[in-house]
């Protein structure tokens, strides 16, 4: 059986940024491995500080291999490139030692939502600009800035640079049974993105069966025939309107036959997205439980007086939630 592949846009001139590429995805998955220890408490302002340096940095560097392929002249293009890579490496080492003047190595409150949003916001734009990087490489000639855009977030290194990076905290994250369900299915929904861009009806159909089964697990929780807290009803509702939007998003791109507005919308709702979950996941893993916390809180931790002893893994807690009936709080 023949089964179309979306373009991966890799030929022999394109072999040394794709090894920049998937190495700048593992420094960021390392970045959000620092950033979620093991215990739960949430992490030092500074290091904050220090993971958005090293995220930033990454984007300064494909800004400059962007302007590989702008510039005619190529020895100063790639001049930028090795500047840009140096402040990669000394840059975010000067910020965090300015970082533990300014902050004074207080911690990041679990339940404030700056600092997941900034993460999230920077990692997303670092993927698009990774996406337009290879959408220029792959093209023999110059195009318009708009359908440039819409290679960029329709492109392999987009997408899947996205999943992995929303597969790992999904893997790591405290959460109940069926959220974790759910956010699986909305990185397979990534995963599937250049399939429904490249192969529009492939596409469409991966993500229609796909749909319908997270649709059926929503309409199964919804009715109380799973195991849901009331804290995870709004969670769930949440899901299927960024499910709703992709749906329609793929659905214009398919009835506009590929349509280079339809594919950036598409694209563009994507991003949303998943900068979304990436927030969201990295909130959740600071917050733990809201039942039963981490660990216990002091004042240096933002969260106020401290509260009752330690606690087991919030993962005991998840499951505690998956058995406890419909409405409870």
């Amino acid at each position: 059986m023949y089964l179309p592949l979306p373009p991966l846009d890799v030929s022999g001139a394109l072999v040394s940024f794709v090894v920049i590429a998937v190495g700048m995805v593992v420094v960021t998955i390392f970045v959000f491995g620092a950033s979620l220890p093991s215990s739960g408490r949430p992490p030092l302002l500074t290091q904050m500080a220090l993971a958005l340096a090293v995220i930033g940095g990454g984007s300064v560097l494909l800004l400059a291999l962007v302007f590989v392929f702008l510039n005619s002249d190529g020895t100063s293009a790639w001049t930028f490139v090795l500047l840009a890579f140096n402040f990669m490496m000394t840059g975010p080492a000067g910020l965090w030692f300015i970082g533990l003047v300014v902050f004074q190595d207080r911690r990041v409150t679990p339940t404030d939502w700056t600092w997941p949003l900034a993460l999230a916001l920077m990692t997303t734009g670092s993927e698009v600009l990774m996406g337009f990087l290879f959408a220029l490489g792959s093209e023999t000639v110059a195009l318009p800035v708009l359908p440039t855009l819409a290679l960029g977030l329709s492109s392999v290194w987009f997408f899947w640079s996205m999943a992995a990076i929303m597969a790992a905290l999904v893997a790591w994250a405290p959460l109940a049974r069926i959220e974790r369900q759910a956010l699986v299915a909305l990185t397979v929904a990534a995963a599937i993105g250049p399939w429904v861009t490249s192969f529009p009806t492939v596409g469409g159909l991966a993500m229609t069966v796909l749909m319908v089964a997270i649709f059926l697990v929503l309409v199964r929780a919804l009715s109380g025939r799973t195991a849901v807290r009331a804290r995870e009803i709004g969670f769930l509702i949440g899901l299927a309107v960024a499910f709703l939007a992709m749906a329609l998003a793929g659905l214009a791109l398919v009835a506009s036959g590929g349509a280079v507005v339809a594919v950036l919308a598409y694209g563009t709702v994507t991003a949303v997205v998943m900068t979304a979950e990436i927030a969201g996941l990295i909130r959740r893993y600071w917050v733990g439980s809201p039942e039963l916390p981490w660990l216990r809180r002091s004042v240096s931790d933002g969260e106020g007086p401290t509260r009752s002893p330690p606690v087991p893994s919030a993962r005991a807690d998840a499951r505690r939630s998956d058995a406890a009936p419909a409405g409870e709080p």
